[in-house]
C-alpha cells in the first residue's frame, strides 16, 4: 500500500483497522500455539512442535509490531530486526532438533497430526485473509505478513506429513518436513533483516542531505 506522503512511501501500520486486524491474529496465534504444542508432545511430532513454536514467535512479535506502530524509523527497522534474529534463532533451534531426531525416530500419531494440522491451516488462512491487503508495507509489517504467510505454508507441510508418516509407518516424513519449516524461517529472516537494514541506510542518507 501507498503512504499518505507519495505513491514511494511504505505502508507503516498506522491505521486502526490494520490494528485491530492485528489484535485479532495475535490472539488466534497465542491459542494455537497452546493447542498444537499439547497436540505435538501427546503425538511426539516434531512438526507439529515447530509449527507450534512458530505461532509463539508469531504471537510475540506481532505485538511488538503494535507497540512501534508509528513510532520513529529507528525504532521500527529495531523491531523488525529482532523479528529477524528471532526467527533465525527458531529457524537454528528446529533444525538442530530435527537432526537429533534423526538420530532417536519415533513415529508419531499421523491421524493427530492431521486433525491439528488442519485446524491450524485453518487458522492461518484466516490469519493471511485479514492481514493480506497490507502485505506490502515496511519491514515492520511486512515481517507480519512474511509470519502468517509461513504458517500457512507450514500448516500444509504438516498435513503433507501427517499423510507420509501413515502411509510409510516411520517418522521420516515427520523430520523432513520439520527441517523444511527451519529452512523456511531462516529464510524469512534474511528477507527481514535485509529489508530493515536497508530501510535504516535510507533512512539515514535523508537525514544526512536535509542536515
Amino acid at each position: 500500500m501507498s503512504g499518505c506522503c507519495g505513491h514511494d512511501a511504505k505502508f507503516d501500520g498506522v491505521s486502526d483497522d490494520y490494528k485491530r486486524r492485528l489484535w485479532i491474529v495475535i490472539a488466534l496465534n497465542a491459542t494455537m500455539f497452546a493447542v498444537e504444542m499439547a497436540a505435538g508432545h501427546y503425538a511426539k511430532s516434531q512438526a507439529l512442535q515447530a509449527d507450534a513454536l512458530d505461532f509463539l514467535g508469531d504471537a510475540l512479535t506481532y505485538g511488538i509490531s503494535l507497540a512501534v506502530i508509528g513510532a520513529s524509523v529507528r525504532a521500527r527497522t529495531n523491531a523488525a530486526l529482532a523479528k529477524g534474529v528471532s526467527l533465525l534463532l527458531m529457524g537454528l533451534w528446529v533444525f538442530g532438533s530435527t537432526v537429533y531426531r534423526v538420530f532417536y525416530v519415533g513415529v508419531p500419531e499421523a491421524e493427530i497430526m492431521g486433525v491439528v494440522g488442519f485446524f491450524a491451516l485453518l487458522t492461518n488462512l484466516a490469519s493471511v485473509l485479514l492481514l493480506v491487503r497490507y502485505k506490502d508495507g515496511d519491514a515492520n509489517v511486512r515481517s507480519v505478513w512474511l509470519c502468517s504467510r509461513n504458517d500457512a505454508i507450514g500448516n500444509i507441510a504438516v498435513m503433507f506429513a501427517a499423510l507420509g508418516v501413515w502411509g510409510t509407518a516411520t517418522g521420516w516424513p515427520d523430520l523432513i518436513v520439520a527441517a523444511i519449516m527451519a529452512s523456511l524461517f531462516l529464510s524469512s529472516a534474511f528477507q527481514i533483516v535485509r529489508q530493515a537494514l536497508s530501510e535504516r541506510r535510507e533512512s539515514e542518507s535523508h537525514r544526512h542531505v536535509e542536515v
